[in-house]
């Protein structure tokens, strides 16, 4: 029984398809089929309960898995460590994104990397929130980069920054003539938001119920973009991470007017599961990430101290 076919029984357990588990190892669906019954023979019990679709674990297969996983896990961060002291850095980085972060924010990051390490590369996956927390847990990805991120016992969050939130409106709105606004200014005005799941969306309702404003909700999206293209047609305003409409700012499409009372911010992290084996050229880019998208030490701590988040 070798490393290979404990990894490839694991890859097809956790994504609950013998082509998918197949594919992560660049194996063909044959040969991770003949995997997961030579450990079945080797135990000469049943792991896999084929009848089902997808399959499941039987009880066997459940305690097998969970020690597998461990035995690889410590099996890649041997492997880390003695490449890290080779200083080897090569390899594929895993990344997902949110929508807003990938877009704005990871291509100088993605471009310094690959120009320091020629030998390494980095696939980068834009997705949904949830579904970047999902690829995480799962280990389809190495690292996922989204916003309000929640720890868990399952999930290391690294902060990256937090992204100040403004007002944002159609040029000729009435609000787009202010220097700065407080949450009053929005009693009553025509909202382009997010879907209730989203955190952002939470976020901005409490602030709203605790300032005792009301707003209409004319349109809710997933997505800053479409709410961005909805804010530029007049449909309503809005409240962005700053970051994501200094484009607009500067081509003078959109009108961005601070918002002061109270400062919202988004909180922009790292995460990654526990105990996580990386290679040197994950390392590396979680290293570059911080250089590159997070502020100074001495700002985090500022910032942090004057917004009472968590840093």
């Amino acid at each position: 029984m070798n490393i290979e076919t404990l990894r490839i029984f694991c890859d097809v357990v956790q994504r609950q398809s013998f082509s998918r588990g197949a594919a992560v190892n660049d194996v063909s669906q044959s040969a991770a089929t003949q995997s997961v019954h030579r450990v079945e023979r080797l135990f000469g019990v049943q792991l896999v309960d084929r009848t089902k679709r997808p399959f499941v674990l039987t009880p066997e297969g459940q305690v097998c898995y969970e020690g597998f996983r461990e035995v690889v896990e410590l099996f890649d961060a041997a492997e880390a460590r003695v490449r890290l002291m080779r200083e080897e850095i090569g390899g594929t980085v895993r990344v997902a994104a949110i929508y807003s972060v990938g877009l704005h924010d990871m291509r100088q990051c993605m471009q310094d990397f690959m120009r320091r390490f020629p030998e390494a590369k980095v696939r980068l996956e834009f997705s949904h929130p949830h579904r970047v927390r999902e690829a995480v847990l799962n280990s389809d990805v190495d690292l996922g980069i989204l916003s309000y991120p929640t720890p868990s016992a399952d999930l290391t969050v690294i902060p990256l920054r937090s992204e100040r939130m403004v007002l944002v409106c159609h040029c000729d709105h009435p609000l787009a003539r202010e220097d700065a606004v407080t949450a009053e200014h929005l009693q009553n005005q025509d909202f382009v938001g997010f879907d209730p799941d989203l955190s952002i969306r939470k976020e901005i309702d409490r602030t709203m119920q605790q300032r005792g404003v009301k707003i209409r909700r004319v349109m809710e999206f997933d997505n800053i973009e479409t709410i961005k293209q909805a804010v530029g047609i007049g449909a309503g305003v809005s409240i962005l991470p700053e970051p994501t409409v200094r484009e607009e700012a500067r081509n003078g499409t959109l009108a961005v007017v601070n918002l002061i009372a109270p400062e919202m911010r988004r909180p922009i992290a790292i995460i990654h599961r526990q105990r996580k084996a990386f290679s040197p050229a994950a390392i590396k880019f979680i290293e570059l990430l911080r250089e590159v998208q997070g502020s100074p030490p001495e700002e985090e701590d500022a910032e942090a101290e004057s917004t009472g988040e968590d840093s």
